[in-house]
């Protein structure tokens, strides 16, 4: 018959015994700067149609909660492999529709994976040296940033005179569309390259006889803002 001390000697309890509270607090610590970082790295580096902070916020949750994972899961060989078959029945239905988005995910599930194995410097060398690559590549982007460029003419003179202009402003420019209708005349569509959000040339653009219509947009390659 199992008594109150066979219960009490439990191999649950002897795990729980030996779980160190103050290494656990340590990781999950790491995490939240770890993850807070990222979130402000996310935030200063931005640059698609719409901010999400609910989602920024979620980098920092996701890299504590793949540290207290790991952290249980380094303590037990038969646990890992049940944490495994557990983990990969998840479905995550969300698209994810920018890359960087996915580089920003792995880079909380990495870092809340090496935090958890104990290696504190390497999350935090790695962290500071993929921040300070992501905020190098942001700033070459805002240098030279590609836009789309839409204009209405009513007739061929028109839409001789707006090309014409384009070979003026911009060394180098691409003819995305173009669509001809009986009603609505010529609609051009470029991709332009500007420097320093220099827009004047829109207001000359607008100004040339038999030009009804002009809009910039910025553009990634995928989306427009």
């Amino acid at each position: 018959m199992t008594t109150f001390n066979d219960i009490f000697k439990s191999s649950f309890l002897e795990k729980a015994a030996s779980f160190s509270l103050a290494d656990a607090g340590i990781a999950l610590a790491a995490a939240f700067l770890i993850g807070m970082f990222i979130y402000l790295i996310y935030k200063k580096t931005f640059s698609g149609i719409m901010y999400s902070r609910p989602f920024n916020i979620s980098l920092v949750a996701l890299t504590m909660l793949t540290t207290f994972i790991i952290l249980a899961v380094t303590s037990n060989i038969v646990l890992s492999l049940g944490m495994v078959g557990a983990l990969s029945i998840v479905r995550f239905r969300t698209a994810i529709k920018d890359p960087m988005d996915l580089v920003f995910l792995f880079w909380a599930i990495g870092g809340g994976i090496v935090l958890g194995a104990g290696f504190i410097p390497l999350a935090v060398l790695g962290s500071v040296v993929i921040g300070l690559l992501l905020i190098a590549f942001a700033g070459n982007n805002v240098a030279d940033t590609p836009y789309i460029l839409m204009v209405n003419c009513i007739d061929e003179e028109a839409e001789s005179g707006a090309v014409s202009l384009v070979k003026r402003v911009f060394p180098k420019y691409r003819v995305k569309s173009k669509t001809v209708a009986p009603a609505r005349g010529v609609e051009l569509v470029f991709e332009v390259r500007m420097r320093n959000g220099e827009t004047s040339f829109i207001n000359e653009m607008a100004a040339l006889p038999g030009i009804t219509n002009t809009a910039l947009v910025s553009y990634n390659g995928e989306y427009a803002s």
